[in-house]
């Protein structure tokens, strides 16, 4: 989780053990770890976890907010430099969501599987922090821009969302190159965002409902 390490400070355990976690995870592709190795990992005693986490399964939903909180800082620094309202700053929160969950496909169930519902539901957890809407401001933005106001944005977001989150879904499965040998992924990212966002325009500029 080398996105978040400067910010969460190995000198408070509880986030100490939470980046112990998530790096055994990382290093081994796996879940399979012991409460006793992020003690180890962190460099204290086997008992320090249980200060802060009642059990490994209380590590893991906060090591799946981590995961989260990870992906929103690597999309506000893959967007920093690119003006809200441009269509690119859409594109570049799709490409960076594929490339975050490809790249850490070990913590993928650990996100959208049940444990990460519960880090979701969970009263500490910041959604705003999460990245998804940083992709609705994004949209808003290029719906304002490009005169597209009424729209709903968050269904918009969530369409787009869909998109790439299939598309990381297939990849991760190991099927992708059964049926599209040599899928360049971004570039269909960037294909499709374009294509449905061109819809929208047609769609509205008829007058019809893009909801249809």
């Amino acid at each position: 989780m080398n996105a978040v390490e400067k910010t969460y400070h190995h000198g408070d355990l509880r986030n100490a053990l939470i980046l112990a976690a998530a790096e055994l995870i990382e290093d081994s592709g796996s879940l399979n770890f012991a409460m006793a190795d992020a003690a180890r990992r962190a460099g204290v005693s086997t008992a320090a976890p249980y200060r802060h986490f009642r059990d490994k399964e209380a590590l893991l939903e906060a090591v799946s907010q981590l995961a989260f909180y990870g992906l929103g800082l690597t999309a506000e620094n893959a967007t920093a430099e690119i003006p809200l309202g441009r269509i690119e700053r859409v594109i570049t929160l799709g490409r960076t969501y594929y490339s975050y969950v490809v790249s850490k496909s070990a913590f993928y169930d650990l996100m959208w599987g049940d444990m990460g519902a519960r880090a979701i539901g969970s009263e500490s957890f910041d959604r705003k922090a999460s990245g998804f809407f940083q992709l609705v401001r994004a949209v808003e933005a290029y719906l304002d821009a490009q005169g597209l106001q009424g729209l709903d944005v968050l269904d918009v977001s969530v369409k787009l969302w869909s998109m790439v989150h299939g598309l990381s879904s297939i990849t991760l499965s190991g099927k992708l190159p059964h049926f599209h040998p040599g899928a360049d992924v971004p570039l269909m990212i960037d294909e499709s965002t374009r294509t449905f966002m061109e819809g929208l325009k047609s769609q509205h500029s008829k007058g019809g409902d893009p909801k249809h």
